[in-house]
């Protein structure tokens, strides 16, 4: 499913934990793993690149990215395929365009980085390249809990039934298969959505009726939506267990994860137009930005 893993390199210690997971995702895909570093240099130049720089501050920039490339290429063993680049341009647009030219099948990214002038890995170029990015985007904060170590013992599953979660169910039992992990396929009920969508709210209150039987309704569909998850899961010879919750989605997803030791959280970024969605941008960001634990990030398809 995976043959050629793109990480982005500035030097700092998430790029580097990035770069440590897919070294180990790659062993066990049996991929390439790409090290590129983006050269931004219009903005290295600053004020005084209105006239252009010349070649040597270029050729300095260029020597300075390859240096911080070999310092992660050393990561590697002597039976991984790596193979490294410098790029020019915008830092997203560079990791974007890179991923593409060269069919990138998975793309790591640290959530922060260094704060001199060639940064991209901080979360705003992050979010974008998870907004952006065609294929799946594996982000990873410097925690205690994202250390590679044996690997994933737990993969969550975040999912709400649509086409759009059935994206990201893909590959969180694709990798769950390599790693022999437990499948967590967990639900969440949007209380907050269902109390201001059902328009249950009047000046006399709440419809508690009405109400109650949406939320019965809700948890229904995401037991159905769980057990097809976990069936995939234990049909791939995978140990599975489910679970639906009644709160808020980001919030709810990051206590699962935390009360559940979870290793990898794979969920899609969009989801269904319904008061129960919460595969939103939105809700992604939280989890990329505040998660203990890697995201692998699958963004649906234009149009679902």
């Amino acid at each position: 499913m995976y043959d050629t893993l793109l990480v982005p390199i500035d030097g700092s210690p998430p790029a580097e934990r990035a770069a440590e997971h897919a070294l180990d995702i790659a062993r066990r895909f049996d991929a390439t793993v790409h090290l590129i570093n983006v050269v931004d240099v219009q903005t290295a130049g600053g004020l005084f690149s209105a006239g252009g720089v010349d070649q040597e501050f270029v050729g300095r920039l260029e020597e300075r990215a390859r240096a911080t490339i070999s310092e992660v290429e050393e990561f590697a063993g002597p039976d991984d395929d790596v193979r490294t680049a410098v790029v020019k341009g915008k830092p997203s647009e560079g990791i974007l365009d890179y991923a593409d030219e060269n069919d990138a099948d998975l793309v790591f990214m640290g959530t922060h980085g260094r704060t001199g002038l060639d940064r991209y890995t901080t979360g705003s170029v992050t979010e974008r390249v998870v907004r952006l990015s065609d294929v799946p985007v594996f982000t990873v904060r410097v925690t205690d809990r994202s250390v590679v170590g044996d690997g994933y013992d737990d993969v969550l599953i975040p999912t709400d039934g649509s086409d759009c979660a059935e994206v990201a169910v893909e590959h969180g039992l694709a990798v769950a298969e390599r790693y022999d992990a437990t499948v967590h396929a967990v639900n969440v009920v949007n209380v907050q959505a269902v109390a201001t969508g059902a328009d249950s709210w009047s000046e006399e209150g709440v419809d508690v009726a009405a109400t109650t039987d949406l939320l019965d309704s809700l948890e229904t569909r995401g037991e159905n939506a769980t057990e097809r998850v976990a069936e995939r899961a234990r049909e791939a010879g995978l140990d599975a267990v489910t679970e639906v919750r009644d709160g808020v989605p980001a919030r709810s997803l990051l206590d699962y994860a935390d009360e559940n030791d979870v290793d990898l959280i794979a969920m899609g970024t969009h989801g269904r137009t319904g008061i129960d969605r919460y595969f939103l941008g939105s809700t992604t960001a939280k989890l990329v930005r505040k998660s203990e634990v890697p995201v692998l990030s699958v963004r649906a398809p234009e149009g679902e």
